[in-house]
């Protein structure tokens, strides 16, 4: 008889052997992705935090194929969106449809009940079909007909933009964007990765084909629930709390910014670097946690101004000269 605290993967979920599980993710998904592990651990740190993931990469860097690697290697069900102009919010959640048998409606589940939610290109679908996730990224259920449902968890949204085609978008705005815990950006492969990838093709790699390819679930949502509560232990400091206020406090009086980052952000930030501090094997926070996090917990959550924008300042150089700037404490 299987042990109910093991799961498919066959984890226990003790949380020495979780951190093994989800360290052993970067090895599994490089099966089929190739050379994007900052963009993995992203992914596992939000997992941890219960947070969602913007991914900005120019098409064909394997962003979907990224997410879908993650999936199968968690062993855990994903669902992929493609988002259109002509895309409704009951395309997402679900909607209610009429039964003749029983001459009752009943609930149609949208592609929003998984674990791991594919929003592919979500700058391409109007506002209108971007907030119908809000509810479910915040609250984690949605209501339709005026009836809140669960989703399952874990609960992770994916979604995706292009950075470099904006003509027929619809950008977020900044109050959705301050519901994404981390912006990773994807960027295109050195020139070692990109003839490692073709050398796969060549020997007859399928991306559609994960099994194939050799990905195996290495951990699963024992793993992860034991994760989240050893994270949740993680010890912060005074010290380490003050330098994640300081820094987000900087932004708010930067010359080059109209927007600085709000407290949630403050938040998002202090939960990340528990998270990443764990990860790395440690029951308590560093600075340098901080420092590895601050760029894709905060980028989305500043604004900059026109005439710095004209001059080519970006979010993340500008967050690089505060965290130059800030006092770390010793």
């Amino acid at each position: 008889m299987k042990d109910p605290t093991t799961d498919n993967a066959g984890n226990t979920g003790n949380p020495a052997d979780a951190r093994a599980s989800l360290e052993a993710l970067r090895t599994e998904i490089a099966k089929a992705v190739v050379g994007q592990d900052s963009a993995v651990t992203g992914l596992v740190v939000a997992l941890l935090c219960r947070g969602h993931v913007l991914l900005e990469g120019v098409p064909g860097v394997a962003k979907t194929l990224l997410v879908r690697a993650l999936a199968s290697a968690l062993e855990l069900d994903t669902k992929r969106v493609q988002f259109t102009p002509d895309l409704m919010p009951s395309d997402v959640t679900g909607s209610l449809v009429y039964d003749t048998r029983t001459a009752e409606f009943s609930f149609q589940p949208g592609p929003v009940f998984t674990n791991l939610l594919l929003a592919d290109e979500i700058n391409r679908t109007p506002p209108k079909t971007q907030s119908s996730l809000l509810e479910a990224m915040e609250e984690r259920q949605v209501t339709v007909d005026g009836v809140p449902r669960l989703l399952p968890d874990p609960f992770l949204v994916a979604a995706t933009q292009n950075p470099v085609e904006y003509e027929g978008t619809y950008p977020l705005p900044e109050a959705q964007l301050d519901r994404f815990l981390l912006k990773l950006t994807i960027p295109l492969p050195s020139r070692q990765d990109e003839i490692a990838v073709l050398t796969r093709h060549a020997e007859g790699f399928n991306p559609r084909d994960l099994r194939a390819a050799g990905v195996r679930p290495v951990a699963g949502p024992a793993d992860l629930e034991a994760a989240r509560a050893a994270v949740a232990k993680t010890n912060v400091s005074p010290e380490i709390t003050a330098y994640v206020v300081d820094i987000c406090r900087a932004t708010r009086e930067s010359p080059s910014l109209t927007l600085g980052v709000s407290p949630r952000g403050a938040t998002a930030l202090l939960a990340t670097a528990r998270a990443w501090a764990w990860l790395t094997g440690r029951d308590y926070v560093i600075p340098d946690d901080v420092k590895a996090l601050a760029l894709p917990t905060l980028r989305h959550r500043v604004q900059l101004r026109p005439e710095a924008e004209m001059e080519g300042v970006t979010a993340d150089s500008v967050i690089n000269a505060i965290l130059a700037h800030v006092p770390v404490p010793r």
